[in-house]
């Protein structure tokens, strides 16, 4: 998609640098109409508290290291429905070059709603969420890192380990926010695989994060969501459900569905065909009439709350700490 003004390009301001040294590059951006800032950009971060980044009243912001150096991007719902960008650091102008792809702006849902007309519940969610855009960081390692630590375990475990990594590898982000940059992935192959065990992560999911972060260079080099897909799973611990979690929002891939998942292809089944249970085979099944956006059809069904029938006991919380 060729984007216009009217779709996210805007204009950048001049490069400038304060008495500190410190550099910031603004940039104005035209979201569609419609346009849902907060629910298009909130699956960038971890809920509740995420080191790396912030959601609330002042917008969204967002440390990375970008191959500038690093930075903080801050994006800001603005009077006439404009979003401002300003990137702050080495990386300033990198990061901003690239907000109207990390606020989902680059997002072309194109046929999607002639696809959606197929069910009449996605048609629903489809006109319900369409100001929903699907974001690009371009940064494949640090979606990666959050994927191997969210599998196969709870959220509230992955996500207690992904702070607690964070924290320890932390390095201060530059800007106002009082951000950490997202770990370094040589710092990360570096480290012993024991050493993750006070952050709740045991040896098999450490050791493929440590294999991940010794190539996440070649990773980053990646052209498209096909060849960082093929690179993952070539990986030994990395598999189709956390390739797909990296390249839904590293390269904005509506299509991508996490095969593997213990939730969706239970809701899948009840969705279009209610059925409670359903295997990945027939997830894919399911989803087949929508291809090129079966991602998205599944955000859209857990954007609208939908749920199979829950049956049996809760994953029990666990921790590997003390291990």
């Amino acid at each position: 998609m060729a984007l216009t003004p009217e779709h996210g390009q805007g204009h950048r301001s001049a490069r400038t640098e304060c008495h500190s040294g410190a550099v910031e590059v603004v940039r104005r951006l035209r979201p569609p109409e419609r346009y849902a800032f907060a629910v298009s950009v909130r699956p960038l971060l971890v809920p509740k508290h995420d080191p790396c980044g912030r959601l609330g009243d002042d917008g969204l912001w967002l440390a990375m290291r970008t191959p500038a150096g690093p930075a903080s991007l801050h994006l800001a719902r603005a009077a006439a429905g404009e979003l401002i960008a300003t990137g702050h650091g080495p990386g300033a102008e990198w990061a901003a070059d690239r907000a109207d792809a990390i606020a989902g702006l680059r997002d072309d849902p194109g046929d999607l709603p002639t696809l959606a007309a197929r069910h009449p519940l996605v048609a629903r969610l489809a006109r319900t969420f369409s100001g929903v855009r699907l974001p690009a960081t371009g940064q494949v390692f640090p979606r990666l890192l959050r994927a191997v630590l969210e599998q196969k375990v709870t959220g509230k475990e992955a996500h207690r380990s992904y702070r607690a990594v964070c924290r320890h590898f932390g390095e201060p982000a530059p800007g106002p926010a009082g951000l950490l940059l997202p770990p370094d992935p040589a710092a990360v192959a570096a480290t012993a695989y024991w050493e993750f065990h006070p952050f709740g992560v045991e040896q098999r999911r450490t050791e493929t994060l440590l294999r991940a972060a010794r190539v996440a260079d070649r990773l980053e080099r990646c052209a498209d969501a096909a060849e960082a897909t093929t690179r993952m799973t070539a990986l030994p611990g990395i598999g189709p459900w956390t390739a797909a979690e990296t390249v839904r929002y590293a390269y904005g891939d509506p299509d991508a569905v996490s095969v593997g998942d213990f939730h969706i292809p239970n809701t899948v089944a009840w969705a279009l065909a209610g059925e409670p249970r359903g295997t990945d085979a027939r997830m894919l099944e399911l989803l087949e009439p929508f291809r090129g956006h079966r991602g998205r059809v599944c955000d859209l069904l857990a954007l609208g709350g939908i749920q199979a029938p829950k049956f049996g006991p809760r994953m029990p919380l666990r921790s590997f700490a003390r291990f």
